[in-house]
């Protein structure tokens, strides 16, 4: 076209047009048309927005020169056509670096995620490998703290089971020649020993009940209840003493024998005292030692009426362990977040500079106002249509006002 015309037309035409003189070599250096792949690849990466931007600008230009004189306020808008350029040098400028910036970020994030992985296993490593040691930990603190008596509980179900493997062996063949007699057929002593064990030992337990009660009754001053507690008391005593404690006196007998030279007759009464004796032994022994407080806290929890402790507070709870890996995935989960909101701002904000800049060129062309403010800092400064609009109609937000 420049060609085409001739002497003053030339130059009016090249000034009118200059974009033309450029924009076209520009254009083919960004595409790298001529150049390697990945030499054109970065071309058009890192330079072919910013050259469609100063195209843009250079074209837009032209009509607001043109239209100065017919400006109402032509120095405000000159000075402002000369910031909206220095806004688009800031841009690519900006551009440039928000790339490095991002590839920065990036690497930062890459490096962080891949410590908060190894981090995280290795806290889950640690609460699977001390568990344990924290439940060990916190039985400890719950046994030597003042509180709920664990070790008489303990000792009290420990010591049952004790007397009711002893007493197991002791009556074995006792009870297996009575069922065989009455049932006329053999029966395995290692089936008979499991129901017999068990048998025993909730007798054992029902007979620290019974004297639990019956302390408590004494303790109570209630004649009535002492008296209907104290023949339980003493019916328990009788089968006790009768089939367990019996037999496990006749079982010294041979070792009476042996230092008596064969002449010791013990007799019913004397066996009977030896078994009623050795009763209250063990039992008044284990009741003062650790019986008295297991077996309330025992009988509290069949009952299901709840335990209590001097030193807590009601309705305050003691954790049984603490694992730090579910503060620490949540902790982890907003710091992802972040980064992930951070790295996106990174990565957006570089080009959006450039298209804010651009537009800035347009909207200036008809309304003398840029309604971006450059540089961009936050992604949220570009999301909202609503404040561009009526920072470019300012006159209708007033008459809305109104």
């Amino acid at each position: 076209m420049f060609n085409e015309a001739s002497g003053a037309w030339k130059v009016i035409l090249s000034l009118l047009f200059f974009p033309l003189l450029f924009q076209h070599d520009f254009l083919n250096f960004a595409l790298g048309a001529d150049d390697l792949f990945w030499v054109a690849l970065l071309k058009r990466l890192f330079l072919l927005l910013l050259v469609l931007s100063i195209i843009l600008a250079c074209w837009v230009t032209i009509p607001c020169v043109l239209s100065v004189v017919f400006r109402a306020q032509r120095t405000e808008f000159v000075i402002t056509f000369f910031l909206i350029w220095w806004d688009l040098g800031k841009a690519i400028f900006s551009f440039w670096g928000g790339i490095l910036k991002f590839l920065f970020v990036l690497v930062t994030a890459i490096m962080a995620l891949l410590k908060l992985i190894v981090l995280g296993i290795w806290v889950l490593i640690q609460d699977l490998f001390f568990i344990p040691i924290q439940l060990l930990k916190n039985l400890g603190v719950g046994v030597f703290d003042a509180g709920i008596p664990w070790i008489a509980l303990v000792l009290t179900l420990v010591w049952c089971l004790i007397e009711a493997t002893v007493f197991t062996f002791v009556t074995t063949p006792l009870v297996m020649d009575t069922l065989s007699n009455l049932t006329g057929a053999g029966i395995s002593e290692t089936l008979l020993r499991i129901p017999l064990f068990l048998f025993l030992l909730f007798l054992i337990l029902g007979s620290y009940a019974v004297l639990s009660t019956w302390t408590d009754a004494l303790s109570s001053k209630k004649i009535g209840t002492i008296i209907k507690i104290g023949m339980i008391e003493l019916v328990a005593l009788f089968v006790e003493v009768v089939f367990l404690y019996r037999e496990f006196v006749d079982s010294l007998v041979p070792w009476f024998d042996q230092h008596t030279s064969g002449d010791f007759q013990l007799g019913i009464a004397g066996t009977l005292a030896i078994a009623t004796v050795a009763w209250l032994g063990i039992r008044g022994m284990s009741w003062v030692l650790f019986a008295s407080h297991g077996t309330p806290l025992l009988m509290a929890i069949i009952r299901g009426s709840g335990l209590t402790a001097s030193s807590t507070a009601p309705g305050e709870k003691q954790p049984l362990m603490e694992i730090r890996l579910i503060e620490q995935l949540r902790k982890e989960f907003e710091w992802a977040l972040a980064k992930g909101t951070e790295v996106s701002d990174a990565f957006l904000i570089p080009p959006l500079q450039i298209l804010a800049a651009s537009v800035n060129f347009c909207t200036f062309l008809f309304t003398s106002i840029p309604i971006f403010d450059i540089p961009l800092t936050k992604l949220d400064q570009v999301m909202s249509s609503k404040g561009f609009l009526e920072k470019a109609f300012p006159q209708a937000k007033k008459k809305e006002q109104v």
